[in-house]
């Protein structure tokens, strides 16, 4: 009888500490499915951007060339974009706008791999000028606790989109609409999670707002 009273109180205090635990568990998976936890970023310039070098085949090129020589340019940068923004090269190209992908690393044959998913010409930033100022990269740990990556690997790869485990896979990308000349930045859209894009509507808003021939 001893024995049962004084297992009693075990037993509840087992129970309490499993509670807690829960408890804690789920207030921190809440919590990382806020903002609170995300790096914060600062916004890109111009002249942040014009006089990095971006390598491509065989040549390396600075920045600014890329919207200095056109009427209007459009760069991603992060390959979670390209497929999905190859779609709208027909109606960029309509403003008079060219596509362009700014990637962070070319490992092996991942460039030579990556090509049939996007519809431009691909440079990469070892500098990741274009991921900054300061590059912001999500853990692991963060990452698979958001229900927003979750949502986002399903819907990659039930398109049949498939990434690949070389290099640095934590920094976060994003897009820039940027206008020719001297007009600057017009949309500067950071991944907050894995897999977050841009939206499209804004994208080709702002692809119009550029005045031509500046």
């Amino acid at each position: 009888m001893s024995f049962l009273l004084e297992g009693e109180p075990l037993s509840l205090s087992v129970w309490s500490v499993g509670l807690c635990v829960l408890v804690v568990w789920l207030a921190g998976l809440i919590l990382a499915n806020t903002d609170l936890f995300l790096t914060k970023s600062a916004p890109s310039t111009l002249e942040h951007l014009e006089n990095m070098e971006l390598k491509s085949t065989p040549a390396t090129v600075k920045a600014s060339s890329l919207w200095e020589k056109t009427e209007v340019q459009y760069i991603c940068r992060g390959m979670s974009e390209a497929a999905e923004l190859s779609s709208l090269k027909p109606q960029l190209e309509e403003l008079g706008v060219s596509l362009y992908a700014v990637v962070k690393e070319d490992i092996g044959t991942e460039i030579q791999n990556f090509r049939p998913y996007f519809n431009g010409e691909i440079f990469v930033d070892e500098k990741q000028c274009f991921y900054g100022p300061k590059p912001r990269r999500m853990g692991l740990g963060l990452g698979l606790a958001r229900l927003g990556v979750w949502q986002n690997l399903l819907r990659a790869r039930k398109k049949g989109y498939q990434g690949n485990k070389k290099g640095e896979g934590f920094i976060l990308g994003g897009v820039y609409v940027i206008g020719a000349g001297k007009q600057g930045i017009l949309l500067e859209h950071r991944e907050k999670e894995f897999g977050d894009k841009a939206d499209h509507p804004s994208v080709l808003q702002a692809a119009k707002k550029i005045k031509k021939g500046k």
